[in-house]
């Protein structure tokens, strides 16, 4: 008997807690204060995008090109030759 009490009690507990955390969720209260934060963190951004210091760019005609050559008396290495070489 006293075990069913307590897998009943349980049981109650978890359902209440499942169906309070879920009324609170789909409150209207909720959703209001949920799109009042976005619009406040929306403000936020405006204001600080507002203060920002740009600088300048002085990263220009900075970079060097390199010319890739092909030399074709490059020296072939074979990966076992050189293990196998213990001169």
């Amino acid at each position: 008997m006293i075990k069913e009490l307590k897998f009943f009690l349980y049981l109650l507990v978890i359902s209440i807690f499942f169906f309070l955390t879920l009324k609170y969720y789909f409150s209207d209260i909720n959703k209001k204060n949920y799109f009042r934060s976005i619009i406040k963190i929306d403000k936020k951004i405006i204001e600080y995008s507002h203060n920002l210091i740009l600088l300048n760019s002085d990263t220009e005609n900075i970079t060097e090109y390199v010319k890739n050559t092909t030399e074709k008396n490059k020296k072939n290495y074979n990966f076992w030759k050189l293990i196998n070489n213990n001169d």
